[in-house]
């Protein structure tokens, strides 16, 4: 039997339920930032202010990481489009909705900012507008990281499991790991919330991941109920 090149696979799965997918994914996004940005504009409690550690000096602000931090939004986008069955994307949504869930209650009950950043925002456009639009609330836990490292794990998973070259996941890790770097280079973020956002993460991607693969499932395998 010919072997179906990785890349032909991926592209099949995609296509599977392509309008489910393309309505679920920004369905699922802007959902998510409503609420997010409800809890960033209307503290129901008191912020506290996120302390500075030795990572957060030792990285200084650069302004170029700023595409690698928009590019999440591409990058959850992923694991979802290489899921091949309804069922398969509903319990990817409830985990990944969980995971943001969890972030959402500790940004409800413990409202976090990180501190003032010694830095003219106007001298950096680009930045300044997610700046403006995006506040330093709602720091602790970083749900960028959590996210990003969630999909992460995922993609990882999936990629393996279409018979993906060392390459792909290669990438697949550096893009995640530049992520993450991202929220500190542009001082969204400081190192306690990329941490705890990092856990809160891989815990449930983990667990999810370790489901799949107890149920027989592969990156390639699965038919429309």
């Amino acid at each position: 039997m010919k072997h179906t090149p990785w890349h032909r696979l991926a592209a099949e799965l995609a296509c599977k339920h392509l309008l489910l997918k393309s309505i679920g994914t920004p369905l699922f996004i802007g959902v998510f930032l409503g609420a997010y940005f409800y809890l960033l504009k209307q503290p129901a409690f008191p912020t506290t202010v996120m302390p500075i550690t030795w990572p957060d000096r030792l990285i200084p602000f650069q302004p170029w990481a700023l595409p690698l931090y928009f590019s999440l939004w591409v990058y959850v986008s992923l694991p979802p489009a290489l899921l091949a069955t309804r069922r398969e994307l509903s319990v990817y949504a409830l985990v990944m909705a969980g995971t943001c869930l969890a972030g959402l209650i500790v940004f409800y009950f413990w409202p976090t900012a990180v501190p003032p950043a010694d830095i003219d925002w106007t001298q950096y456009p680009q930045v300044n507008f997610l700046k403006e639009l995006d506040t330093a609330g709602n720091a602790f836990p970083s749900l960028h990281v959590a996210t990003a490292v969630f999909s992460g794990i995922w993609l990882h998973h999936l990629l393996r499991g279409i018979g993906a070259p060392l390459w792909a996941t290669i990438v697949n890790m550096l893009w995640c790991a530049g992520i993450v770097y991202s929220t500190l280079a542009t001082r969204q973020h400081v190192a306690v919330d990329v941490v705890a956002g990092a856990l809160l993460g891989v815990i449930p991607a983990f667990l999810s991941v370790r489901y799949r693969v107890s149920r027989g499932a592969s990156g390639n395998s699965g038919t429309s109920p």
